[in-house]
């Protein structure tokens, strides 16, 4: 059995493991932002500092699934202490790596740490919650990943500009080294098995892989896009160099906004909470292929990419706690292996096309597959509403007590329920 968390140790879990989020996508984005200064120290072309992003999460594909699997009898405490332990041992590689080559494998043991951290994180922190509310508490954990792009890459865009951009990864280092002293301090250690979270609530294993084949195909079309997104805004849309964190800054504000919008919605609509982002995005970048060149509407159609792209991202990992049709750390594997496969196809596309067709064509590309995946959820959506109740995995057989109807002459009973009491996972 797991201990017990009070609610306000829970809050605490909570608030440190966002900021974890918020650092691994600051990290994982960062060459983003940092790309035209990256670049030219190393002596790399634009596309070849791409490539970090790519590989990054290529790594994170291959490597989220089988270390998710290796490590699912070790407590959350010691498990995520040590992932924050490597992200901060990384970042201070990269901030003194003399060359790509070493920059590069800097980043390939971050991106490890990443696969194992997203692997667990979700379960772990929505564990102590009750059901009812863990769409919610799912949305204000992805809120360190949404401020990512608010905070962290544009700070670490500024920060590069000014000091350099080794200078980002050094703070980003230090950052990492604090959480993992939380995550230490705050996470109770016993088996993952028993935690709150550890299984879906309403398995279905058809949907949920229709729900990883979305994934990568919506993030891919994101990121063909965003990837080469400092390219697009200078060529494409005029902007100035000194302008780019201003911009990186308000499309990551739309984020929160997309997040905490979801918030709301997650939990009583979890299929229109994936449709609506996923079609203000989709509109979004085929927008921006047509009007990318006018600066006010570049502007606001950037800003509904990033707000779709926060939205969407919170709705995956709340359908994933319900579909998961065994370990929801596994299943989060797979949410995790389908988001990088969809960065890392995004972003390789993009750069395969960049040299050859200018930035432009990004958006009309990215919004193809978007609208590709847009159309399977909704076709999916659609059978299951004219099917009836979807099917779910077998359970364990129950005993009657453990399956009579709650009533008021059960009060003990209907308070747990209502509770909806487990540890962290």
């Amino acid at each position: 059995m797991a201990p017990e968390v009070s609610p306000r140790r829970a809050r605490a879990v909570l608030v440190a493991l966002s900021l974890a989020a918020f650092a691994f996508i600051t990290t994982e984005l960062l060459p983003v932002g940092l790309l035209t200064h990256i670049a030219p120290d190393l002596d790399r072309t634009r596309s070849q500092v791409g490539l970090l992003v790519t590989g990054y999460a290529v790594v994170v594909v291959l490597a989220s699934v089988p270390l998710a699997r290796l490590t699912q009898r070790i407590p959350r405490r010691q498990l995520l202490g040590v992932t924050m332990l490597l992200f901060a041992a990384a970042n201070a590689t990269a901030a003194l790596a003399p060359t790509y080559a070493v920059l590069a494998g800097s980043r390939l043991v971050t991106a490890l740490a990443q696969a194992l951290f997203w692997s667990i994180a979700t379960a772990t922190v929505t564990g102590p919650f009750p059901v009812a509310v863990r769409g919610r508490v799912v949305a204000l954990f992805a809120t360190g990943a949404t401020l990512a792009p608010v905070l962290g890459v544009p700070l670490g865009t500024w920060l590069g500009q000014q000091a350099g951009w080794r200078a980002a990864f050094a703070v980003l280092a230090g950052v990492g080294l604090a959480i993992a002293v939380a995550v230490l301090v705050l996470l109770p250690s016993y088996p993952p098995a028993t935690g709150g979270a550890a299984r879906g609530t309403a398995p279905h294993g058809r949907r949920f892989a229709l729900l990883l084949i979305a994934t990568a195909l919506s993030i891919g079309g994101f990121m063909t896009l965003q990837t080469y997104v400092t390219p697009f805004l200078l060529d494409v849309s005029g902007f100035a160099d000194a302008v780019l964190a201003p911009l990186l800054f308000a499309a990551g504000a739309a984020g929160v906004v997309g997040t905490l919008a979801a918030a709301r919605t997650l939990d009583t609509r979890p299929i229109a909470s994936l449709l609506t982002p996923l079609s203000i995005g989709t509109a979004s970048l085929f927008g921006l292929y047509a009007v990318g060149a006018l600066r006010p509407g570049a502007v606001a159609l950037l800003a509904g990419i990033g707000l779709a792209y926060a939205a969407f991202g919170s709705a995956v990992q709340n359908r994933m706690l319900q579909l998961a049709p065994g370990s929801t750390d596994i299943a989060s594997a797979g949410v995790s292996t389908a988001f990088n496969a969809g960065i890392a196809g995004g972003s390789l596309l993009g750069g395969a096309l960049l040299p050859t067709s200018g930035a432009r064509p990004l958006a009309l590309v990215g919004g193809l597959l978007t609208l590709a995946a847009l159309t399977l959820l909704a076709v999916d959506a659609w059978r299951g509403h004219t099917a009836g109740p979807a099917p779910t995995a077998a359970r364990p057989p129950t005993s009657p007590a453990a399956t009579r109807q709650v009533t008021p002459a059960d009060p003990d009973l209907r308070k747990r329920v209502v509770a909806g009491r487990g540890g962290c996972s």
